[in-house]
């Protein structure tokens, strides 16, 4: 309650604990975020095969079946197949080109990703989990990030704090350390766990990034990054908590305007 709603209930005796309760829950509407969840279409994960370690496979390199633009009911064709990898392409040689965040259109939960990736020369993308689409924003509102980059000549590897922008750190919360990214041009395969609001990071074989959502310490990470209650209030409502009710949401791959190529992803579901 505002400490104008609270004045007015202690000097004012006429009003009723009724009246008190009734200014109570118009303040908290006011002071409500709002925000639209989108209903589009998903696919059944059943659909699609199993490889020989009970991973689904969600892109082989042959077909893009299950993936469609986020916001969108269609795939942006600055997104394609090329050379059996799913590649973005910043300048494509085609009309009309449309670009756009690319998801794979199904809500996971407890799971654990398998991608390779390689980004070009000062090239920068990232990863999505557990995202939500939101009417009118960027899927990175209500998602962590799995951060991909060209370390050596990006510059947001040199904002933030402690190289939290880096290859395979939690965007703008936690670096990824040891910080054992390939250069730009070479494959790296990566992984991301999540099990049970326990999320972990891998980068080529190592494990280097561990955090627990859903928790005092999650929240401490958002208020102390870019999307904290002050500086971007949508966000903190969204990160703070991801998943929403049921604590899943689809997998993403960025559109940042740098060309990108991955290969070889799989959803192991729990």
């Amino acid at each position: 309650m505002k400490k104008t709603s609270i004045l007015t209930c202690v000097l004012v005796g006429a009003l009723s604990i009724g009246a008190c309760k009734a200014q109570k829950k118009a303040d908290a509407v006011e002071n409500k975020i709002s925000y639209e969840l989108l209903d589009l279409p998903n696919v059944n994960i059943k659909d699609f095969k199993k490889n020989a370690d009970g991973a689904y496979v969600i892109f082989d390199g042959s077909s893009l079946e299950g993936w469609r633009g986020y916001g969108k009911d269609h795939i942006p064709n600055k997104w394609s197949l090329d050379n059996g990898t799913l590649k973005f392409s910043k300048a494509p040689s085609i009309s009309s080109p449309e670009g756009g965040d690319l998801i794979f259109a199904h809500d996971f939960k407890d799971f654990e990703l398998e991608f390779e990736w390689k980004i070009s020369e000062g090239g920068n993308s990232g990863v999505f989990f557990l995202a939500k689409e939101i009417k009118g924003q960027p899927i990175y509102i209500s998602s962590p990030e799995f951060q991909l980059l060209d370390n050596e000549r990006h510059p947001d590897a040199k904002l933030g704090v402690d190289n939290n922008r880096k290859s395979a750190s939690l965007y703008d919360m936690i670096p990824a350390k040891p910080q054992n990214a390939n250069p730009a041009g070479e494959w790296n395969s990566s992984k991301i766990v999540v099990k049970k609001g326990k999320v972990s990071h891998y980068q080529n074989g190592v494990n280097v990034v561990e955090y627990e959502l859903w928790t005092p310490a999650w929240t401490a990470l958002l208020q102390a990054s870019k999307f904290s209650k002050e500086k971007w209030p949508l966000a903190f409502e969204l990160l703070n908590n991801v998943g929403g009710k049921s604590k899943s949401g689809v997998i993403g791959f960025q559109d940042h305007g740098d060309d990108v190529w991955l290969r070889n992803i799989t959803v192991k579901v729990f």
